[in-house]
C-alpha cells in the first residue's frame, strides 16, 4: 500500500488531475466561509485501490479537455504551470488517504498493543485482607489460579515468574493465609513461602491428660467450648474408635503437636486424634480386638511411671500382677475417679469405684489417661523380669525402685517415707 501511495500520488502526477481536484477547491472554501465543517478524522475516506485511483485519473482528463475546449474553442487546449493550491491539496489528500489506513490499523491493533504495554502484576502493597486456601498436593498453577480469583495477584503469569524465581516456592505448605488484595505477585509469594504465615489452630497435648483435660486445652487454643468437645465425644460412630473401646474415647486422643485450621471442628478435631492413635496401634502390630487392654495397660504405665526407663518395667508389674490374681494397688486409678493428682487420701482408698485397684482385682473399666507412644510400646512389649512391687523413692527426681518380694518393697517404702520426712509439704 504505502508503495502505491508513493508513485501514485507523490510521484509523477497527472496535471489532468491537478485541474479537476481544483474545480472542488473554491467549493470547499466557500462551505468552509459558511460554517461547514469537515468530516472527523475518524470518518477519513478509506485508501484508494489501483482502480479506483485510474478511473479518477480518467476522469479528471475528461474533464480538463472539456473545460479547455469551452474555454479557447480548440479541443485538446494545452497545459498550464499546476497552482500552489493544487499541489498542496494533493498532498493533503494523500496524507488523508494513509491517515485513514493507520486509523483502520491502530482500532484493530489497539488491545494488542495494550495488552503488550500494559504490565501482568499489581505495583502493590496492596490493601485489606483476604484468606486463601492452598490445597494439599496442589501445583503452582492451582495456587496462581487461586490467587488471581481472589484478586491478590494480578496474573497467573506474573506469579508463576515470581515462583520460578524463587526456590523457596516448592517448600509453600497446605493452609490458610491471610493475604492482600492486589499484592505485587513477588510479595504474595513471600507470604506463603514462609510456614508461619499460616492461619492454623496449633495444639500441644502431652502425655497421660485425662479427656476432659484434652478439651480444656484444645477449647484454650482453638476458642471452641469444651461443652462442644463433650458433645462430639458422645457421637461414638463417627469418631472411628475400635470396638473394643465400647465408644469410651478416653485413651485415645493420642497426645502430639496438632495443627488444625481454624474452621475446623470439634468433632473433627477428636476424630482425628482418634486416628493417630489407632494408627500408633496398628503399627505396634496391636489386633483391634486387643487394643483397648493395650490402651489400658498403658495408660496405668503414663500414670505410674517416672521416666522413660521405667515404663517397660512399671508394664511388667501389671502383668505379673494380673497373672498372681493380685490387685494392682495403684493410686493412679484412684484419682481417676476423683480427678486428682498426687498422693491420695484414705477416703480415696476407700472408694468402691471400680476404678480403685487398691480394693478390686484385675485391669480396671477402661483407660485412666491418654497415653503416648513411649507407653503403648512398654504395655505392647513389657521388660522381662519377677517384679510385683515399686515405689518412687524421690518425687523431684522420680527415682522408682522395683521389688520381687514384699520385704525388699518394704525397705523401699521405708525410704520413700523418709524422703517425705526430709521433704516437708512435697508427699
Amino acid at each position: 500500500m504505502k508503495d502505491h501511495l508513493e508513485t501514485s500520488i507523490f510521484g509523477d502526477h497527472d496535471e489532468h488531475l491537478d485541474e479537476h481536484l481544483d474545480e472542488h477547491l473554491d467549493e470547499n472554501l466557500d462551505e468552509a466561509r459558511h460554517g461547514e465543517h469537515f468530516e472527523e478524522p475518524h470518518t477519513s475516506p478509506a485508501p484508494m485501490s489501483r482502480r479506483e485511483l485510474r478511473e479518477a485519473q480518467e476522469a479528471a482528463r475528461k474533464g480538463g479537455r472539456r473545460k479547455r475546449a469551452a474555454a479557447t474553442g480548440v479541443a485538446g487546449g494545452g497545459r498550464g504551470k499546476p497552482s500552489v493550491f493544487r499541489r498542496l491539496l494533493v498532498i493533503v489528500l494523500a496524507l488523508a488517504v494513509i491517515g485513514g489506513g493507520v486509523a483502520v490499523a491502530y482500532k484493530a491493533l489497539r488491545p494488542v498493543v495494550e495488552s503488550f504495554l500494559e504490565s501482568n502484576d499489581y505495583p502493590g502493597p496492596g490493601s485489606g485482607e483476604v484468606n486463601v486456601t492452598v490445597d494439599e498436593g496442589a501445583r503452582g498453577s492451582a495456587i496462581a489460579k487461586t490467587l488471581v480469583d481472589q484478586d491478590v495477584v494480578k496474573s497467573s503469569k506474573a506469579f508463576i515468574e515470581a515462583a520460578n524465581d524463587n526456590p523457596k516456592s516448592a517448600g509453600i505448605q497446605p493452609g490458610i493465609y491471610t493475604l492482600k488484595k492486589q499484592m505485587k505477585a513477588s510479595d504474595a509469594l513471600a507470604v506463603l513461602v514462609d510456614p508461619k504465615n499460616r492461619l492454623i489452630t496449633r495444639v500441644v497435648i502431652p502425655e497421660g491428660l485425662w479427656a476432659d483435660e484434652v478439651y480444656a486445652r484444645l477449647s484454650q487454643v482453638s476458642g471452641i467450648p469444651v461443652a462442644e468437645y463433650s458433645a462430639a465425644a458422645k457421637k461414638v460412630d463417627e469418631l472411628g474408635l475400635p470396638p473394643s473401646a465400647r465408644g469410651n474415647i478416653e485413651g485415645y486422643l493420642f497426645p502430639a503437636s496438632y495443627e488444625f485450621p481454624p474452621s475446623t471442628s470439634a468433632l473433627d478435631q477428636l476424630k482425628e486424634m482418634v486416628a493417630e492413635s489407632t494408627k500408633r496401634l496398628d503399627a505396634l502390630g496391636i489386633a483391634p480386638a486387643q487394643m483397648e487392654r493395650v490402651v489400658t495397660v498403658a495408660s496405668l504405665v503414663e500414670g505410674e511411671a517416672k521416666t522413660d526407663a521405667d515404663r517397660a518395667k512399671v508394664a511388667r508389674v501389671v502383668e505379673n500382677r494380673l497373672a498372681d490374681k493380685m490387685s494392682l494397688g495403684l493410686d493412679s486409678t484412684v484419682n481417676y475417679v476423683y480427678r486428682k493428682r498426687g498422693v491420695p487420701t484414705q477416703d480415696m482408698l476407700d472408694s468402691n469405684s471400680p476404678y480403685n485397684t487398691r480394693r478390686f482385682t484385675g485391669l480396671p473399666p477402661g483407660p485412666i489417661s491418654n497415653p503416648g507412644e513411649g507407653a503403648l510400646k512398654a504395655a505392647a512389649n513389657p521388660a522381662a523380669g519377677p517384679w510385683l512391687y515399686f515405689v518412687t523413692v524421690n518425687l523431684d527426681t522420680g527415682e522408682t525402685k522395683f521389688a520381687a518380694t514384699y520385704p525388699e518393697h518394704q525397705r523401699y517404702v521405708a525410704e520413700f517415707q523418709k524422703w517425705c520426712t526430709d521433704n516437708k509439704g512435697k508427699c
